[in-house]
């Protein structure tokens, strides 16, 4: 799986993709990420990339040309890319959506927008989805953009090391424990449910299920 991520800012997202189980992805050629910077493709000297929006208003939009530009180019390197546009008003992303990108597609285009938005424009040249985090506005589709990776990434065989790792694949509670058996603080004792101790795993699954 190739993560296309198109963004005016590719080191933010270093912080996540280079720890734990994205970096051992990476290492291991489970997945790969490329960086497409918008300001890369402007002819203006000082890589502007940002104008104001017609109709007034506040903030600066991204201008349409960079972003397709930047797009084009990641699509010659994709061979069945799907592109994805991160919007508030987009489609809510879910684990089914993730199940089916990771079995349909090798390459995944990301479109990370900033200011007030990504001119519209773009929308018309290239078919692609709308897609939401969450019920709420970011700065920025670079987190979005994390969430699908990692997301989407876990559905990828040997991304985890064990597929059984999978909560979504499973019987799994919000609440799991481990040892010691007793954790004390402050003069009180914590336990972990007798259940968890049994061994019945009829039980314990049905305490699992019970506990989502």
């Amino acid at each position: 799986m190739t993560y296309h991520i198109i963004t005016l800012f590719p080191n933010s997202l270093d912080s996540y993709i280079n720890e734990s189980i994205l970096k051992r992805a990476i290492e291991d050629k489970k997945i790969r990420i490329k960086l497409y910077n918008p300001r890369d493709f402007t002819v203006d000297k000082h890589h502007k990339v940002d104008q104001k929006p017609y109709g007034g208003g506040p903030g600066m939009v991204i201008e349409a040309l960079p972003v397709i530009k930047a797009i084009e180019k990641a699509k010659k390197n994709a061979k069945k890319a799907k592109i994805i546009w991160f919007s508030p008003s987009g489609k809510q992303f879910d684990t089914t959506q993730a199940k089916n990108i990771a079995k349909k597609y090798k390459d995944i285009i990301l479109i990370c927008g900033r200011y007030e938005g990504i001119d519209a424009r773009v929308k018309k040249v290239f078919k692609l989805e709308e897609i939401s985090v969450g019920p709420y506005v970011l700065t920025g589709g670079e987190l979005p953009a994390m969430i699908l990776i990692d997301t989407i990434s876990r559905q990828i065989k040997g991304v985890l090391g064990d597929h059984a790792s999978l909560e979504e694949s499973r019987i799994a509670s919000r609440d799991v424990y481990t040892r010691p058996e007793i954790v004390k603080y402050k003069g009180k004792n914590y336990k972990v449910p007798k259940v968890l101790l049994s061994g019945n795993h009829k039980l314990i699954d049905e305490w699992r299920k019970n506990k989502k």
